[in-house]
């Protein structure tokens, strides 16, 4: 659209320079028949550069997982010029006036309202066994095809996080391949902290979905990260979305 409004400005300004008369022979007119040129041809540079001018500071950035602490949290840092969408499993639930559940994040109604540039979308979370939202059918279309950015939130250390990194690589990968790809992991160490059992199992769940992103995806970033301090957290990930419109 915006291409299209500046392009159709742009013709109306070559008419203009067309109309322009010849060059006068009186040179006290020179001057003015010069300046003109000089204003009409300024128009259609401006509006080319309108028309043409990179976007790349209005993103479209996907959250999958983004219904937890730290999701919304960086939804509420990021700029109000970005759309961003939260991937969640029952946006009816996580949408609603007060939280009716535990079992699945929760965003809130006045947060949305706060904050018009983010949306929630259902998507199936991996697992097309264990679906949960009533509007999950078409997430990849409605979400994924137009993303700048995918921030992989989706947290807990079974099988699950393996099976939703999958679908999200392998969704990108038909639909939108050249979007970044911002996987988040707790660092090992933190591990045992927030996640108490099988450590070496859980360890290597987290390095698969690791590997996954990095051997399938054109451009990714893995985010080892701090799990204790979410402000710092969220700056890197923020810092790692703005890192492709500077």
């Amino acid at each position: 659209e915006r291409k299209d409004v500046g392009c159709r400005l742009f013709r109306v300004c070559f008419l203009q320079h067309q109309l322009i008369p010849t060059p006068p022979t009186d040179s006290s007119k020179v001057t003015l028949h010069f300046t003109m040129i000089m204003k009409t041809s300024l128009q259609c540079s401006l509006l080319l550069a309108y028309a043409w001018l990179p976007t790349a500071w209005t993103l479209n950035i996907v959250i999958p997982g983004g219904s937890g602490k730290l999701g919304t949290l960086v939804a509420s840092k990021i700029s109000p010029s970005h759309d961003v969408t939260i991937l969640t499993r029952n946006a009816f639930l996580a949408s609603a006036p007060s939280r009716v559940t535990e079992v699945f994040g929760y965003v809130g109604e006045s947060f949305l309202r706060k904050h018009p540039n983010v949306s929630l979308r259902d998507w199936d979370g991996g697992d097309l066994l264990d679906i949960v939202g009533c509007d999950w059918m078409g997430w990849q279309e409605d979400t994924l095809k137009k993303a700048d950015v995918v921030v992989n939130l989706v947290g807990g250390y079974t099988e699950q996080r393996t099976m939703a990194t999958e679908r999200i690589v392998r969704e990108s990968l038909t639909v939108n391949p050249t979007a970044l790809q911002i996987s988040v992991t707790p660092r090992e160490e933190d591990l045992p902290v927030i996640s108490p059992g099988m450590p070496t199992l859980k360890i290597k769940r987290l390095q698969d979905c690791e590997d996954m992103v990095e051997a399938n995806c054109q451009n990714s970033a893995c985010l080892r990260l701090e799990c204790n301090n979410l402000e710092k957290s969220c700056e890197e990930i923020i810092k790692t979305i703005e890192s492709i419109s500077s």
